[in-house]
């Protein structure tokens, strides 16, 4: 495993109402320094700056060659019109081959219950987004691509508060969609209760 490259991978915005669901990777070269990644944690335990901050570094060293990544969307009427399992399925799927299309030239991890397509060697790690820095950097990948969508989304589709909950079921986001009715980016499937029209 020591020389061949590495595939962290795991998703971000399974729980919203509004917008896509994301998918990160990151490939690790063989001679990739790992104590680049001391301090890194799941996304979900840094602050927003933090977060940001590891951003700017991943996007610094994919410039410098140092490793690559890409996110992958699946938009909402995807998720609407396969469900979400299969729509984190073709993003994982989608995100995996950019980087590595030859199967046999990258090992794969991914955090929870995601899986790569099959020809790859793969291991999948309950809660690695927490304990695995690999899956980590592409947790923080994932969610500050979204965030950052789901923010210009906010100037498309005023009103909904997007910049602030990024599609998630707050009481804000629910009292909008009272107010305003859904948008062109909700998941229909995930708002069945909240707006009957």
């Amino acid at each position: 495993m020591d020389r061949m490259s590495i595939i962290g991978v795991d998703e971000a915005g399974r729980g919203p109402l509004a917008g896509p669901v994301a998918v990160g990777a990151v490939l690790f070269p063989p001679d990739f320094d790992h104590s680049l990644l001391d301090g890194v944690r799941d996304s979900k335990l840094h602050t927003e700056l933090q977060r940001d901050e590891w951003f700017a570094k991943i996007e610094a060293w994919h410039e410098a060659g140092v490793l690559q990544y890409v996110v992958k969307m699946s938009t909402a009427e995807v998720i609407d019109e396969r469900g979400l399992t299969r729509a984190v399925m073709s993003g994982v799927a989608r995100a995996v081959r950019a980087l590595a299309p030859d199967p046999t030239s990258a090992n794969v991890l991914l955090d929870g219950l995601l899986k790569a397509p099959r020809a790859y060697e793969q291991q999948t790690i309950i809660h690695g987004d927490a304990i695995e820095p690999m899956i980590s950097l592409a947790s923080i990948a994932a969610k500050v691509t979204r965030d950052r969508l789901m923010i210009r989304m906010a100037k498309k589709f005023p009103g909904y508060g997007f910049e602030q909950h990024k599609g998630y079921g707050t009481q804000m986001h629910r009292e909008a969609i009272e107010r305003l009715g859904l948008c062109a980016i909700h998941r229909r499937r995930f708002c069945k209760n909240e707006d009957q029209g």
